[in-house]
């Protein structure tokens, strides 16, 4: 697994393609600075298992199952926060053609984040730290591990960091300096 970085900058680079799909750079802006947090959610199970009994790290949370279900209670909310900021009378941060579809776009967030940290898991160190069965329970054990990225390790962690700000850098870059909805976007 890689540090706190390193899953916020696989979160980043797994976000990227917002740019693409929503076309409008604040909107965009506003759903990859407000879901890339999400990246660290599978590590709530840090906390909980001080608290509950058969939860440990790398356990039941870090599975597709977990994240379809916190993407499917959070997502809704995160979707209700975007769509509130595109509703107010000055806002020019979420457009009207995204605030339609806000509680989708907030649930594809939490599931894309909550994803990319499962894969950067899978990604790293099998070997140092228990090894996840993100297909549970549809498939029992692990799946197989790649280990490319060592645990803790400084370059993989800012090296993500860095290469997921940089993608999204030029995804802003080349979305054409629109701030206004794409031409022929109907505007409420």
């Amino acid at each position: 697994m890689v540090d706190v970085l390193g899953h916020l900058g696989m979160a980043l680079l797994w976000l990227a393609p917002v740019w693409y799909f929503i076309g409008h750079r604040r909107t965009a802006a506003l759903v990859i600075g407000g879901g890339f947090w999400f990246g660290m959610l599978p590590d709530i199970d840090l906390p909980l298992s001080a608290w509950v009994d058969g939860i440990h790290h790398h356990g039941v949370v870090h599975t597709v199952l977990a994240v379809a279900i916190f993407a499917a209670v959070i997502g809704p909310l995160l979707g209700l926060v975007f769509a509130r900021i595109g509703t107010r009378t000055d806002s020019k941060w979420f457009y009207a053609p995204a605030r339609e579809r806000a509680t989708a776009i907030g649930v594809l967030t939490v599931l894309v984040t909550g994803l990319a940290h499962l894969f950067a898991d899978i990604l790293s160190a099998p070997d140092v730290s228990t090894r996840i069965e993100p297909l549970w329970p549809v498939v029992e054990g692990p799946i197989v591990m790649v280990d490319v990225l060592w645990y803790q390790s400084w370059w993989a962690t800012w090296g993500l960091f860095v290469l997921g700000v940089a993608v999204n850098g030029l995804a802003w870059y080349l979305t054409d300096g629109r701030d206004e909805p794409p031409a022929g976007t109907p505007v409420k």
